[in-house]
């Protein structure tokens, strides 16, 4: 029963919700942001929101999935540096890059994310993707480190606030170069 293809309408009710929630996003922030409002944006009913998300946090973990899927396909299937083909360390250079630009692009999306999974962060489904991938990485790269704890200490990089303070003294540059930095420096090299 769960491989059944989603229905049409279905479908369109969620990308109605994931878009309304992201303009709704930009507009006011993630404080301001309530189902009722996600749900009157998109033009259906605030039990559809959530039957389909659950809660705010739901909301906020699915559009950041939506939003780190063709990521997610370049490290497991794209061509290198994001994609399998080269030395550990560039292809975590390459996927802590594409996650600046994510980062970036969906800042408002990050932060609220950030905010609404703050008691459960370590358990969001696409952060255990990125730190098993970033893990890996690193332990291949480093056996003798606690690949574990540095691929947490290098996804902290990317928490909203963090970002956006960074990102308003120096832009996209100093961010990357500031990542680049210290994953070589955590690296040794």
């Amino acid at each position: 029963m769960g491989d059944r293809p989603e229905r049409a309408d279905a479908t369109r009710n969620r990308l109605a919700i994931l878009r309304a929630t992201e303009e709704l996003l930009e507009r006011h922030g993630a404080d301001h942001v309530s189902l009722d409002q996600v749900a009157a944006a998109a033009g259906v009913g605030k039990g559809t929101v959530f039957r389909r998300f659950g809660s705010r946090t739901g909301l906020f973990q699915e559009l950041l999935a939506d939003r780190a899927v063709l990521i997610g396909e370049a490290i497991t299937t794209g061509p290198p540096p994001l994609g399998p083909g080269v030395p550990p360390k560039e292809r975590l250079i390459a996927f802590l890059d594409a996650l600046a630009d994510l980062a970036l692009r969906n800042l408002a999306l990050i932060s609220a994310h950030d905010r609404a999974c703050a008691d459960d962060k370590y358990q969001d489904p696409t952060y255990l993707r990125w730190h098993s991938h970033v893990t890996g990485l690193i332990a291949e790269a480093r056996p003798d480190l606690d690949a574990e704890f540095v691929a947490h200490t290098l996804l902290a990089c990317f928490d909203g606030d963090l970002v956006r303070h960074v990102t308003a003294n120096g832009g996209r540059t100093r961010l990357t170069h500031s990542i680049h930095d210290l994953t070589l420096a955590l690296l040794g090299q």
